[in-house]
């Protein structure tokens, strides 16, 4: 009996994930060819920045075009898990036809919107509803801040509908098209990397360096410049005004003093890898004033694997381990997405003997940022990816319990999305 039920849940468990599968891909398509994209637009035409509906009967035209059929095509191909289960002469064959009640939730909410029932929007659109937003962008499920980005930031992106899976999948759960991204020890070698990197995702970069010559990459061959602004450790509040033109702040910048254990080394240790991350990391939250800052804006400190493994340098391990527990704390409150890098050892100039490219590191963080991976993980070292989810978990909960909450992501906002809508911006992912 209890494998009967155990077999059961997973057939019907596979068929509503196969049918979520078809409605972010039939999305996808959308998006890519001209036929369905004719009626797809009429969706991106109904909503404003505020997600206040521009016409009632634009509104209910869309669903006619666009949600009504993209339902029926879920509602065909959900006897596919059926049609399998059967071939398979897998038992309870009922579970299979999971996917199509569950289709039929979004048909007939569907058509009941075309229809303009009243209040049936409140109850089926929940990802459209307009009003100030309260939570950051989800990772797993797909809320509406998640889904306004499909609206107003990138309509080539953020394409799941209930499940992020797909995005993550296709690299489109987080766009860095256009974004403004500046990076801090960007005169290092991971900094030169990862503004080419950026650059080649789209982004519009810009170099904090404590070096006195301007930033140059080499991208295909050829000598790129890019925007360049000096900065000096301890003077952290004079990049305020550059930072409120910043999207995404990546602080990469920091010191190995190596053997060093004197006075001097323990200070500078503290100093930059800690306390200037920190300083930087809280002056970008006062930049986070509108709904649209806390769905687009993002931190991405650079804290080490040394937080759960040794990096044969103490006082590295020391400063890296209090960056990132702080920043764990910190983020439990933050206005907006803040993410963690935790990279195994590059050969750069604080680890000349590190056996990783820096490129190739770069290249990974890109990528597992568009996945919308929140602690980006590029190492070597197969434990580090077993005990920092631990650790963090542990220490997550451990703050989150023992600490009390003294700001609201509610709280910080100046100024709601308000607007008209975006004209469409094209087809192509």
């Amino acid at each position: 009996m209890m494998n009967s039920l155990a077999t059961g849940l997973a057939i019907a468990l596979c068929s509503v994930l196969w049918v979520e599968f078809v409605r972010d891909f039939y999305h996808v398509l959308s998006h890519l060819w001209q036929p369905l994209y004719r009626l797809h637009i009429w969706h991106h035409k109904v909503f404003r920045r505020d997600l206040s509906v521009v016409s009632d009967t634009i509104y209910r035209q869309a669903h006619w075009y666009n949600d009504v059929p993209e339902s029926l095509v879920m509602l065909l191909l959900s006897i596919l898990p059926w049609s399998l289960v059967s071939a398979w002469d897998l038992a309870p064959q009922w579970a299979a036809w999971a996917g199509s009640f569950y289709t039929l939730s979004f048909l007939i909410g569907a058509i009941a919107r075309g229809l303009g029932i009243p209040f049936v929007d409140e109850l089926t659109d929940i990802t459209h509803r307009p009003g100030e937003f309260t939570t950051l962008p989800s990772r797993w499920l797909v809320n509406r801040p998640y889904h306004w980005r499909h609206h107003f930031d990138n309509q080539n992106a953020y394409f799941s509908g209930t499940l992020t899976l797909v995005d993550k999948l296709l690299g489109t759960a987080l766009s860095l098209k256009n974004k403004r991204i500046a990076v801090t020890g960007a005169s290092g070698t991971l900094g030169k990397a990862l503004l080419t990197q950026l650059h080649l995702a789209g982004a519009k970069v810009t170099a904090f360096t404590s070096s006195n010559t301007d930033i140059t990459l080499n991208v295909s061959g050829e000598d790129l410049a890019i925007k360049t602004v000096a900065w000096q450790i301890g003077k952290e509040a004079e990049l305020l005004t550059f930072l409120e033109q910043i999207d995404i702040l990546i602080i990469n910048h920091g010191v190995n003093v190596h053997a060093q254990r004197d006075e001097a080394a323990i200070a500078k240790s503290y100093e930059v890898n800690t306390f200037s991350t920190l300083r930087l990391m809280e002056l970008f939250f006062q930049t986070v004033k509108s709904d649209r800052d806390m769905i687009t804006k993002e931190v991405w400190v650079n804290s080490s694997e040394a937080e759960v493994n040794p990096a044969f340098s103490p006082l590295y391990e020391l400063s890296k381990r209090a960056t990132g527990d702080l920043v764990t704390m910190r983020r439990l409150d933050a206005p907006c997405v803040v993410r963690k890098l935790i990279l195994g050892p590059f050969k750069s100039q604080l680890n000349p003997v590190g056996i990783m490219s820096a490129n190739w590191v770069a290249k990974q963080i890109v990528n597992l940022a568009r996945r919308d991976f929140r602690n980006i993980i590029v190492t070597i070292n197969p434990l580090t990816f077993i005990l920092f989810p631990i650790k963090e978990l542990w220490v997550a909960n451990y703050f989150r319990f023992f600490t009390a909450t003294t700001t609201k992501v509610a709280q910080k906002r100046s100024d709601p999305l308000k607007g008209s809508t975006v004209p469409s911006t094209g087809r192509g992912l």
